[in-house]
């Protein structure tokens, strides 16, 4: 692993680092905020995805979540979207497809299946390394995403219950298996059969038995993509059957950027906190 920049941040320190991923195999960029309870011992550790187009840097840059970090000493992990580099399968001219646009599942269909592994790469390599290298409680994890990050966090959430404790979303793509913004990247990364899609949607997941104690969402009924992509309403109808506490929040007058995550991260560090300050 090699440290690419460090500042203090807050009491703590905000890093970004590079390493060569074997499961992606290519070299892959994340950040790590530490906050200052680090210095007494390991802490809960947060991690953050994001959506389309992104990379570590977006959230890191424009998140403003080391303050609220600090107070409740969470470590916040960012990964990259995707896998990166020339030897990587791409599609230039699609921001739904490729590099930036990696959904966080693991690729089957070719010529994805080669690099294209983030749900593995998150859930399983990265961890490890995050946990080796920085002051991380492996028992005291949560996820929070937004839109693309934020289905990937769902999905993570349900499908990982005994390790995940807490939860939460910025206008997730709820139900990308139904949804027109996302049924190509699924077609192209996993193949034809929709029915192996249903593991990597969080309305499905739900449907097929999974189960999380509680998910806090925050949707702007001013984002662009509400209708098209994102579509809280399922992700409402799902956890209402299936008995799934879901605090869905409709912010008026909010959009789909950064400016409106920002505006409610403090909401979500409060949640995150309380549920792992106690375990």
């Amino acid at each position: 692993m090699k440290e690419l920049s460090l500042n203090k941040s807050f009491g703590g320190f905000q890093g970004v680092h590079c390493h060569e991923s074997k499961v992606c195999g290519c070299d892959m960029t994340f950040s790590v905020y530490i906050p200052p309870q680090a210095e007494g011992g390991r802490c809960p550790v947060l991690w953050y995805l994001s959506g389309l187009t992104c990379t570590h840097a977006n959230v890191t840059d424009k998140g403003e979540f080391r303050r609220f970090a600090a107070e409740y000493g969470l470590v916040v992990v960012c990964p990259d979207t995707s896998p990166r580099g020339d030897h990587v399968a791409d599609e230039k001219d699609n921001w739904q497809l490729g590099q930036g646009a990696g959904f966080y599942v693991d690729a089957t269909e070719s010529p994805y299946d080669r690099h294209y592994k983030m749900y593995t790469y998150i859930t399983e390599e990265l961890q490890d390394l995050v946990v080796k290298e920085f002051p991380v409680d492996r028992d005291r994890q949560g996820l929070c995403g937004h839109s693309m990050g934020g289905h990937g966090a769902l999905v993570m959430a349900l499908r990982n219950g005994d390790r995940y404790k807490s939860c939460s979303a910025f206008a997730p793509i709820v139900s990308p298996s139904t949804a027109d913004w996302s049924r190509p990247a699924l077609r192209a990364y996993l193949g034809e059969d929709e029915s192996k899609w249903r593991e990597w949607d969080a309305c499905s997941l739900i449907e097929d038995g999974k189960r999380f104690p509680a998910l806090l969402v925050d949707q702007g009924d001013a984002d662009s993509f509400l209708r098209e992509g994102l579509r809280p309403h399922l992700l409402e109808a799902a956890c209402e059957k299936s008995g799934i506490p879901l605090h869905l929040r409709m912010q008026p007058g909010y959009d789909h950027s950064y400016y409106f995550i920002a505006s409610f991260i403090e909401d979500h560090m409060a949640w995150h906190g309380g549920l792992l300050s106690g375990l």
